[in-house]
């Protein structure tokens, strides 16, 4: 018997201990069997896959049984739910992950040794050596690696109270114009608002706050005022407290901490030890936006009674934290054949070669895929279940998420992400796995069914001239054209209407939206038009001339992922959602968008007259803009430094290149002559820098090139990416990556890509509810069974109606030939 426990181990603080879930499954210790926890490696197994965890780790078959179930507490109805005071999940004053408890938990244990003895634990009958006691109490004891996952997110993400001190702290100017605060009856001096107030701390101005996207809020009258004035530091009246109150910097765009608050209120004759709370603080707000996101008003259909669906393919997903990009993501891929054979028919397959199960790709996905797609966890409980026991009725994504955001900047935290860019992420990582990985159908690569080839025909009117170009792409991005509204008149009263209530200082809350409706085939036919580029060169060796650009599909997916790029920036880089209601067709037709390549009497642009070998830095050097580096010099700087400036920067934006030259005017070689090695290899792009400029809206490619123009200078990055339409830019950066094309080399990789008929039909999309893609909510609608199901995170329903023309996302199926 000694032997039978030669290889249990007692969990050290380095452990990770899986006992919160199956490494292969969503079962857990709620589920009808358990979970049963190697004492070996403190892997959690579901009943089903203890025996292949036996059999391959034959002397590793010792496990802790842990049975829970719930026991009722009896509810007080007169007592009030807890305050939530803390943006933080799962501590004092946080959200309570599982809601509000009217329950608690009776847990047994026992010793399984595989396949066919069971000790009861605790040990009544001296059975167990006392190392196995000492294993199994540190099982029960340990912090699962759940918990251990989540602290880390939560404390990287979610500590929305520091504050960092501003810097106006010591230097903050304040005028001496006689004003006086009250202690109470303030209102806006531009406009008839009472709440929502600001006290500029410079002038004593008293303005309204921003207005919110909904339509609430202030009417951005002090924002307005910091803008005339540079006045920077602004309290909210109504949050000061003897404690201290909401204080925002405008120069430094964030909340701030002001030491010296108690001084600033006193020169307007405001003493924080006599002020009482009296209006909701910022943290107020973001918890209340944050609280609205998890409930029904907030979610699309949230008016109409919804009827669930259950059984397999109609699980749901708990919202781990922000989490609802990537549930709404994995549902709508895993409705598409090609994922569900790779990993849920061969999901068997992945599990027993991982050698590593937590942090083997195939395996967590092909988990995620039985999740989804078996029906075990997502079956209609019958009334009479016994209220002690509650099998999973969704599945927890904890593994995947954990696995998939593993060094990444930010799909590793639990911020709000783009549910596109994730999308992107995963089928690279599909792709990768594809590639490298064992798998029983090598062909099977399910990201290749998202693949399609654009040719691009560059036409040169001076001279008549063709050349074609290929590029790569597994999403159809297009712009949503505003002046093709069909309502055009209609939004133009609405904008006149709104303008002069904002003027009047009146709210626009009851003011019935008008949304400009917009067919998708319009914009799908604005980006077939020719596309104008000036400065087009040729050849190195001439002037620049301009050229006409247009695209069509060499190939045709079998499914296309519509992105439409409703996420924009004004002009001072604040980002704004465009408000419309696309008209979107079941049924779309782009065989008229199939490329022709190279055509009889066309004549194709010659080749250059020698490779493109040179590097970014060493090409922009060779063009240093000669009116730039007049106006830098002109700031006192050297003629050398200028050039340098000009040149990390992408020799194309003054402001980051004037940037640069304050940023590294100590270093020492700043006035020293400028040499091409100096920066005559292209940058090692790092991911952090590469997210940062695509949560701007702009495809991996297009920041990958848009940092490589600016020598990794994520600011420098941004101006690039905005100035160079995402088209244009692909359209240089192939030009300066590959040969010159002739006639045939168009369709070199056909070979590679499924093709067939450009008929699709609408299968799916996914929308999104706020004012950027890294906040508010995102929810799936799928074509399941001949009907819409919408899918928002645990809620799975048959949809009444479903929002089409509201979606940042569509998915469209080849239609049968």
């Amino acid at each position: 018997m000694t032997d039978t426990y030669k290889n249990v181990r007692i969990p050290g603080p380095n452990d990770n201990v899986y006992k919160d879930e199956c490494l292969y499954s969503f079962d857990n210790p709620e589920s009808e069997n358990g979970l049963f926890i190697c004492m070996s490696t403190f892997y959690g197994l579901g009943k089903d896959h203890v025996a292949r965890h036996c059999k391959a780790n034959p002397d590793k078959n010792v496990f802790l049984h842990i049975l829970r179930r719930r026991k009722p507490i009896p509810v007080d109805p007169d007592a009030e739910p807890a305050k939530i005071t803390k943006m933080a999940i799962g501590i004092e004053g946080g959200f309570d992950p599982n809601g509000t408890k009217r329950f608690t938990f009776e847990e047994k244990y026992s010793i399984y040794v595989h396949p066919n003895i069971v000790i009861a634990y605790p040990d009544e009958t001296g059975q167990l050596p006392e190392h196995v006691k000492q294993s199994a109490e540190g099982i029960i004891a340990a912090e699962s690696a759940f918990l251990k996952e989540e602290r880390a997110l939560m404390n990287a993400t979610w500590n929305g109270e520091v504050r960092r001190e501003t810097k106006h702290a010591h230097s903050l100017q304040q005028l001496d114009n006689g004003r006086k605060i009250p202690p109470n009856g303030w209102k806006c001096e531009q406009c008839d608002l009472k709440d929502n107030l600001w006290l500029n701390l410079t002038d004593g101005a008293i303005l309204c706050g921003r207005r919110f996207y909904d339509g609430s809020g202030g009417n951005n009258h002090a924002v307005e005022h910091y803008k005339k004035t540079n006045y920077p530091l602004a309290v909210k009246l109504g949050t000061i407290t003897p404690k201290g109150a909401d204080v925002y910097s405008y120069s430094e765009d964030d909340m701030v901490e002001d030491p010296n608050l108690a001084v600033h209120l006193s020169h307007w004759g405001i003493n924080m030890m006599n002020m009482e709370k009296t209006d909701r603080s910022m943290a107020d707000l973001e918890i209340e936006i944050n609280q609205k996101y998890g409930e029904a008003s907030m979610i699309e259909e949230a008016n109409s009674k919804l009827q669930p669906v259950h059984g397999a393919g109609y699980t749901g997903m708990k919202n781990l934290g922000n989490s609802c990009y990537l549930n709404s993501a994995m549902q709508v891929l895993f409705t598409i054949k090609d994922f569900q054979e790779k990993y849920y028919r061969h999901c068997d397959f992945y599990f027993d070669k991982a050698k590593d199960p937590p942090h083997d790709f195939n395996a967590q996905t092909a988990k995620l895929a039985f999740g989804l797609l078996s029906g075990l966890y997502s079956r209609e409980l019958p009334a009479s279940i016994d209220a002690a026991f509650k099998p999973p009725s969704c599945i927890r994504p904890q593994m995947f998420r954990t696995l998939i955001g593993r060094d990444h900047a930010e799909f590793g935290t639990k911020q709000q992400q783009d549910a596109a860019e994730f999308i992107e992420y995963f089928l690279e990582q599909v792709h990768k796995h594809c590639a490298s990985d064992p798998t029983p159908d090598a062909s099977l690569d399910p990201s290749s069914c998202f693949q399609f080839q654009l040719e691009e025909r560059i036409y040169c009117p001076a001279t008549g001239q063709v050349r074609y170009l290929t590029r790569d792409d597994t999403m159809f991005r297009i712009n949503v054209p505003l002046d093709a509204a069909k309502n055009m008149h209609e939004v133009l009263q609405y904008n006149k209407t709104k303008e002069d209530l904002e003027k009047q200082g009146k709210k626009i809350n009851d003011l019935p939206i008008v949304r400009p409706i917009i067919p998708l085939t319009q914009a799908v036919a604005r980006w077939a038009e020719p596309e104008v580029i000036d400065d087009f060169k040729i050849k190195r060796s001439q002037p620049s001339t301009t050229v006409r650009k247009t695209q069509r599909f060499l190939t045709f997916p079998d499914f296309l992922l519509v992105q439409l790029k409703k996420y924009t920036f004004n002009d001072d880089w604040t980002p704004r959602k465009l408000d419309v209601s696309m008209e979107i067709p079941d049924d779309i037709d782009l065989n008229s968008l199939r490329a022709k390549g190279f055509q009889h009497g066309e004549t194709p642009m010659s080749d250059d007259d020698e490779p493109i070998t040179q590097t970014t830095a060493s090409k922009s050097s060779e063009q240093i803009n000669e009116v730039y580096l007049q106006q830098l010099m002109e700031m006192g700087f050297s003629s050398d430094a200028c050039k340098k400036a000009l040149i990390h920067t992408g020799n194309n934006n003054i402001e980051a290149a004037s940037n640069w030259l304050f940023e590294h005017q100590a270093d020492a070689d700043f006035d020293q002559p400028y040499k091409l090695t100096d920066v005559a290899s292209s940058p090692i792009l790092d991911e952090e820098s590469i997210s940062l400029v695509m949560s701007m809206n702009f495809s991996r490619s297009h920041a990958e090139r848009a940092l490589a123009m600016t020598n990794n200078n994520v600011e420098a990055a941004a101006d690039w990416a905005f100035s160079h339409p995402e088209d244009s830019s692909t359209l240089h950066a192939l030009m300066e990556a590959l040969p010159q094309s002739s006639p045939s080399r168009h369709a070199t990789k056909k070979t590679h890509f499924r093709d067939g008929s450009g008929k699709y039909r609408l299968v799916a999309f996914i929308s999104h509810i706020g004012t950027t893609t890294s906040c508010g909510h995102y929810v799936a609608h799928i074509l399941k069974d001949g009907r819409w199901v919408i899918f928002n995170d645990e809620t799975v329903a048959v949809s009444e109606h479903p929002p089409k023309d509201l979606a940042y996302l569509y998915l469209y199926k080849r239609c049968a030939a």
